[in-house]
This record gives structure tokens, sequence and C-alpha cells, in this order.
């Protein structure tokens, strides 16, 4: 299906590609996506292949699969936040030949997407699959905070409190949806909120 919002991203399916290295990426479900990914991969694939991987909770235990992929490295995370330097240290010293796959959540899809881009490698030749929450990352155009893992409409900006509505908008400068206040003309209105972004 076609977004309505040509800035809204779209994903596809993680598969296997030739190159020289390759770096996977990704959180919590994301996971799975590489595992699938191991299926089709030819023999050899992994021992050129870093695999960086950001746990969202507790007691997930998609490490152990990862590992016996074995990968020549991998990278157990804490963080996005965490990761996100060696990644930039990764995409700056990387060779003609590096194979990029994201996956996971949008957040994670993002940030790191935005990070290799900002290295010189074209976005559209960076596989992405989403896997799990729907949860946005959301940038309240007022005060320029972003505000993470929103699953409501409308959310309250977690930097200066206005209620925002969460836009399709989707910006690939900042990796994250467009927050505008919704209740602008009278602050004192109350919005209902809903879970929408599961």
């Amino acid at each position: 299906m076609e977004p309505t919002i040509k800035s809204r991203p779209v994903y596809g399916t993680l598969s296997p590609q030739k190159g020289t290295e390759h770096l996977l990426i990704a959180d919590a479900e994301g996971a799975q996506a590489i595992l699938d990914l191991a299926k089709s991969a030819p023999e050899g694939f992994f021992s050129a292949a870093e695999i960086v991987y950001i746990p969202r909770a507790e007691g997930e235990t998609y490490v152990a699969a990862l590992k016996a992929l074995k990968p020549a490295r991998f990278y157990d995370g804490p963080s996005i936040a965490a990761a996100l330097p060696r990644l930039r240290q990764t995409f700056a010293t990387a060779h003609m030949g590096l194979r990029v796959y994201l996956a996971g959540t949008e957040g994670l899809i993002g940030q790191a997407m935005l990070a290799a881009t900002e290295a010189g490698i074209d976005y559209s030749s960076i596989q992405t699959e989403h896997r799990g929450s729907l949860a946005r990352r959301v940038q309240c155009v007022h005060c320029k905070g972003v505000t993470e893992d929103v699953t409501t409409q409308p959310v309250t900006c977690a930097h200066c409190g206005l209620t925002l509505f969460v836009r399709d908008h989707y910006s690939r400068r900042l990796a994250a949806f467009q927050g505008v206040c919704i209740n602008a003309e009278d602050r004192s209105e109350q919005v209902p909120v809903e879970e929408v972004f599961r």
C-alpha cells in the first residue's frame, strides 16, 4: 500500500546482498528479521558481517540465536543512543561494498539510517524491515525536543509539555515524525488520548 504522505517511510523485507562487508542493525523483534535473512544467506555471509543488536526488554532471547550465526563481530548494546557512536565510527571508516540492513522499530531504523546518510551512504541503498512496535519518535515543532517511543495520539511533549498531534509527516533529517500543538487556540481544552501506535 502506497503511503498517503510521501515522506512516510516504506519498509521492505531484508534479503542478502552481494558485498564485501555486511552491517546488520536490529532492535527487539528486528532480530527475527536477521534470523529470517540467514535462512537464504549464502555460505560465508556472516563471516564478513557485524551484527549490532539492541534488546528492548530484559530477558529477550535473541542474543544467543544471533551469536549462533557466527558473525565476524557482535555488539549487544543497551540502547540505540549508546550504539550510535560505534555506528558513526563504522560508517566513517567503511569501504566500498558495505551493505547495510536495518530491522526493528521505526526509532532504530530512522536513527541508524540518519547516521549512515550523514556518512555519505545513500538511503536508497539501505535495506529496512519494520518489526515490532509501531511506537514513534516525535519531534515537537515548537521546542524542537524529541520524545521517544510515542504510542498515543495526541502526546504530551516530554520537553515543553505541549499537547501534540502526531503527524504522518516524517523527517529523514531528524529521524522523527513531526508533532504540532493540537490545542494552540485554547490550551485548557482537553483532547482525548488514544493509544494508536502500538
